[in-house]
């Protein structure tokens, strides 16, 4: 599925070709809660690296997050530097993949069957989680990845 994103300014717009369109992992964790969650938590799709066209790459930031041990995350998570919008993680250990934000996406996004919460073990005790019958709950890193969860329900593009 293609998806086309920007951010609120529309400073930065970008497409990308994403095999799991499907917005169901909710992640939890303070990086990206904080970076670019909203409801305390944000949703990542996973998408084909050598397929993300930008345009207003000039307008691009990265951040890589300050890890718990006082290491430096690999992952980069490019944002808009006039508007802040959170737009995609980029890690160079998974060369082949990008994981666009949600949130970022302009294109209509497939309603998941189920949702996935994970890293329950950093969220805030503010935030409400409501789990459905079908949602799989994991205190840390669910065992089932983004690939996996789209086959399970027919789900892969």
């Amino acid at each position: 599925m293609q998806l086309e994103g920007s951010c609120h300014c529309g400073a930065v717009r970008f497409s990308v070709e994403s095999h799991e369109p499907v917005p169901f992992m909710r992640c939890y964790c303070s990086i990206c809660r904080k970076t670019a969650g909203t409801g305390g938590f944000a949703i990542n799709l996973g998408a084909d690296h050598r397929t993300l066209k930008v345009q207003g790459e000039d307008q691009l930031s990265v951040y890589r997050a300050r890890m718990e041990d006082g290491s430096t995350s690999s992952g980069q998570r490019h944002f808009c530097r006039q508007c802040g919008s959170a737009l995609w993680l980029y890690d160079p250990q998974w060369p082949d993949l990008v994981h666009p934000h949600a949130g970022a996406i302009d294109t209509p996004l497939p309603s998941p069957p189920a949702v996935t919460h994970m890293m329950l073990g950093s969220k805030p005790e503010w935030v409400a989680v409501v789990v459905d019958r079908e949602d799989r709950i994991a205190d840390t890193y669910p065992e089932e990845s983004l690939a996996d969860w789209h086959q399970r329900h027919h789900l892969t593009r």
